[in-house]
């Protein structure tokens, strides 16, 4: 095991020097000593690595290096046999400069945006009332306060399932992703809220990094971003679902305000209620109306008028009638009178006769009979029966 320790050392120590970035986790600097110990992390995969650095590297720095500053080290690796760790011996530390931060986010924005993540229609509407509301915040934070509050005072009956987590540091990525993965499982939490307080810009890099977006983007439940002020854009915004401008905006849009809901109920109720109203007295009219009308009033009126109608019109049928047979009647009497004064009776009754043959044929001509024929003689009054002779 010690010869591999030292054949491990003789590899790593012909390793050239190299530049690294991470993020400050621990700054020991023990009085008395020239020798300061640092711990760098890589938030977005918790990596860390210890380095050293002589005191008076750190003294010549323009600013103090606080725990949680973003850095860039220039260092020899270097291995330690008696413990088997790998660690660096840096030469150079710079602070990462905040318009390098932002070309960084800004070129992740791009990367985001390229790949559909920050595309409004893949955005999920917040249901109207959530079973439970899974909120990310600091421990004892205000976010936390503000939400919770403001949110009971609109609904006092919501839920919520809280997550304290570090919302700054080098454990503010891993908690706040590892919370909203949780409560994106749990099937009760109906949209997650992470909620942070405003800060300076280092202090909200934790929700412009590339983890933790990319797993509130692959969340299946609803989440709102209400990290720092209004003007406060970290790249968490871009990708939820939606983003509140504070917490305590964030608390309106999760719940809604029962006050208001009952005033609309109301308001509803009332209009119903007019509508309904306002339809019944249309109807009522309606059928007043048609009870005033003559036909309703009286209901034999229209078969009265129909009676006298039909009388009227039997009337005119007889009246019409009456004087056609008159005519008619008038008509046969001249035609009778003209028949009559035609006929041969007529001519019988002003004393002529008809001679008749024994066979009924009618003697026109003396010269048609025989002397001593029998003859038949037809008068107004009968018939005679005569001998024919000529004379």
């Amino acid at each position: 095991m010690r010869l591999l320790s030292l054949k491990i050392a003789e590899y790593v120590d012909r390793m050239p020097p190299v530049w690294i970035e991470g993020q400050v986790v621990q700054l020991v600097q023990r009085p008395g000593t020239t020798t300061a110990y640092l711990t760098l992390r890589d938030a977005d995969v918790d990596f860390s690595l210890s380095v050293t650095a002589p005191r008076q590297l750190l003294d010549r720095m323009d600013t103090e290096l606080p725990e949680g500053a973003r850095v860039v080290v220039h260092a020899k690796p270097t291995y330690w046999t008696k413990r088997g760790s790998l660690q660096l011996a840096a030469d150079a530390i710079r602070h990462v400069g905040v318009g390098e931060l932002l070309a960084r986010i800004e070129h992740l924005k791009r990367v985001l945006a390229s790949e559909g993540l920050l595309d409004a229609r893949r955005k999920r509407r917040l249901p109207f009332l959530p079973d439970t509301v899974g909120l990310v915040c600091g421990r004892a934070s205000a976010a936390e306060r503000d939400v919770i509050e403001n949110a009971r005072r609109r609904w006092p009956a919501v839920r919520f399932a809280v997550r304290q987590v570090a919302v700054q540091g080098p454990t503010a990525v891993t908690q706040v992703t590892d919370a909203v993965r949780e409560l994106d499982a749990d099937p009760r939490v109906s949209v997650i809220v992470v909620a942070r307080g405003g800060g300076a810009l280092e202090d909200l890099l934790p929700f412009s990094n590339e983890t933790l977006v990319r797993a509130v983007a692959a969340a299946t439940t609803p989440v709102v971003s209400a990290i720092g002020h209004e003007v406060d854009t970290p790249l968490l915004d871009l990708v939820a679902d939606v983003r509140a401008s504070t917490p305590t905006d964030a608390a309106k849009l999760v719940v809604p305000d029962v006050a208001e809901e009952l005033a609309g109920v109301h308001a509803a109720r009332d209009r119903l209620r007019r509508a309904v109203v306002h339809r019944v007295d249309n109807e009522q009219a309606g059928l007043d109306a048609l009870r005033s009308r003559p036909v309703l009033a009286s209901p034999v009126t229209l078969v009265e008028d129909r009676r006298h109608a039909v009388e009227t019109s039997l009337h005119r049928a007889r009246v019409a009638l009456g004087a056609r047979l008159d005519r008619a009647r008038d008509d046969v009497r001249h035609l009778s009178s003209q028949v009559r004064a035609l006929s041969p009776a007529a001519t019988l009754d002003r004393g002529y006769a008809v001679v008749q043959r024994a066979d009924g044929a009618v003697v026109r001509d003396p010269d048609e009979v025989s002397d001593g024929e029998r003859l038949r003689l037809r008068v107004a009054g009968g018939e005679l029966a005569a001998d024919a002779r000529r004379g």
